[in-house]
C-alpha cells in the first residue's frame, strides 16, 4: 500500500469516497492498522465498516494512480481525484490524466490489474 506520513491514501477516510461520493480527510481520533500502514477515518463508524471489510474500501493498485498502472508505471494516487467504477476506488495523478483515464477506462483497468498482480507496489512496473 503506498503511503505518505499521514498514513493510507494521505490520511483520507477510504470509506467516505463510497458514502458521501467525497474525499474526506480522515481524523487522528479515528484510526487503524491494516497492511501495516495507518488509515484515517472521518468517523468511528466509518472505521468499522473499513475494519468489517477492507478490501471493498481500499483503493485499487495500492492507491497508485489507475492511469499509471494502466500504462505499465507507477505514480501518485491524488486522493483528491478519484472515481467509483464497477465498486472499486480508483486514485489518479492529476486531474488531466484522470480524463485521458477516463476516455479508455476499461481497457487501462484490465492492463492495470494484469500489471500490479505482476509488479512489486512501490517498484517501477515493467512493461510486458
Amino acid at each position: 500500500m503506498h503511503s505518505t506520513d499521514r498514513g493510507a491514501i494521505d490520511g483520507y477516510d477510504p470509506v467516505a469516497y463510497f458514502t458521501q461520493s467525497a474525499a474526506v480527510p480522515g481524523s487522528d481520533q479515528f484510526t487503524t492498522q491494516w497492511r501495516g500502514t495507518t488509515w484515517r477515518f472521518a468517523s468511528a463508524a466509518h472505521r468499522d465498516q473499513f475494519i468489517a471489510d477492507p478490501e471493498k474500501y481500499a483503493p485499487a493498485f495500492g492507491g497508485y494512480c489507475a492511469y499509471a498502472m494502466g500504462n505499465a508505471y507507477t505514480a501518485h494516487g491524488d486522493p483528491e481525484v478519484f472515481s467509483i467504477v464497477g465498486g472499486r476506488l480508483f486514485l489518479n495523478f492529476d486531474v488531466p490524466t484522470q480524463e485521458e483515464w477516463a476516455a479508455s477506462q476499461q481497457t487501462l483497468i484490465t492492463a492495470a490489474d494484469q500489471n500490479w498482480r505482476t509488479s512489486r507496489p512501490g517498484k517501477a512496473v515493467l512493461a510486458l
